[in-house]
């Protein structure tokens, strides 16, 4: 999430929050519950993002760990591609030297 996309948020609750007050007046909502009644909503509309942010948390689904995920497979996958390909340079008694002594280790 970008810093965009917080202020966004952010400013997007400013206005539910004004909607909701102004939501609450019209219906026959005196001032003060009207108030009460709008941040009430704006509490549960925040518990419940809390709450999807606390399950990402625990299942891992996190947007660190994805991108971690991603960048790790393409390492392991030009890793592999250049120590193949190093692998391959070799003679063939470079190779099967490379190979006991790994066995040995």
């Amino acid at each position: 999430m970008t810093r965009a996309n917080v202020l966004q948020i952010g400013l997007a609750t400013l206005f539910l929050g004004a909607f909701g007050y102004c939501f609450f007046r019209l219906i026959g909502f005196e001032g003060v519950s009207a108030g009460i009644a709008a941040e009430a909503i704006l509490v549960l509309l925040v518990f419940g993002w809390t709450g999807t942010y606390l399950f990402r948390v625990v299942s891992g689904q996190m947007t660190f760990v994805e991108q971690r995920k991603r960048y790790r497979d393409a390492y392991e996958k030009v890793t592999n591609a250049e120590l193949q390909s190093r692998f391959e340079a070799m003679s063939e008694e470079e190779q099967i030297s490379l190979i006991k002594e790994l066995e040995n280790e």
